[in-house]
């Protein structure tokens, strides 16, 4: 009989930031923003940390442990866009004039909120599955070259899905590769920014857990939710 998982604290605390971080992203990506010349969203100071808080649950506990935080940001996430929908859509009181505003935030289009799961599904999986075989090939050495990488791959997939199913026929055609360029280019920068506070959380959420993983001989089917 297999040993069932431990409570693990540095886990659940992993996991609340890593669904905010997709509940915030949904949020704060209303807000157009500049960077420098570029035109991106809020989600931007946010969303990349998803993919970094994957890194560090595929480094320290390994991809099972990671496809059950996936799937639960999933379902967070997706509920989380259900009940705003769902109190987007009730009846406004005669005396409340916030209902366009709320509208704006709450009332996503079915396309984006479709594009946005998608992509975010893809794109996770993708950035633990690198992360998880990569180890497996360097062992505990080159945590940044496996961090960046699988992130760049994650973010690139991420923004493949997105943006033609979000924006196909809305946005010029010959405009997107630049946009999707520029989001995986800035977040991507983002993570190497991050690496040094990255490193030292990852250093001790493995002293916490007195434990080093490896994916051997797992399944990376992204259904088996169960396998922890």
């Amino acid at each position: 009989m297999s040993q069932r998982p431990t409570f693990s604290l540095p886990f659940a605390l992993a996991g609340i930031v890593f669904c905010i971080c997709l509940i915030a992203s949904n949020l704060l990506a209303i807000k157009q923003v500049m960077v420098g010349p570029l035109v991106m969203t809020g989600a931007l100071i946010v969303f990349p940390i998803s993919y970094i808080i994957n890194d560090c649950i595929v480094e320290v506990w390994g991809y099972r442990r990671a496809r059950l935080l996936i799937w639960t940001g999933f379902v967070m996430n997706f509920l989380f866009a259900v009940f705003g929908m769902l109190a987007d859509a009730l009846p406004a009181a005669p005396f409340w004039d916030g209902q366009e505003g709320f509208h704006a935030i709450f009332g996503l289009a079915p396309r984006i909120a479709c594009a946005s799961f998608l992509a975010f599904l893809v794109g996770s999986f993708l950035n633990a599955y690198v992360m998880s075989r990569m180890k497996l090939r360097d062992g505990n050495r080159r945590f940044s070259l496996r961090a960046i990488a699988s992130t760049l791959v994650g973010e690139s997939a991420d923004s493949l899905v997105f943006f033609p199913i979000a924006l196909g026929g809305i946005m010029p055609w010959d405009q997107m590769p630049v946009m999707m360029l520029t989001q995986i280019g800035l977040k991507t920068i983002y993570e190497i920014i991050a690496l040094p506070v990255t490193i030292r959380v990852v250093r001790a959420m493995k002293r916490m857990e007195g434990q080093e993983v490896y994916d051997n001989n797992i399944s990376y089917s992204i259904w088996k939710i169960s396998e922890i």
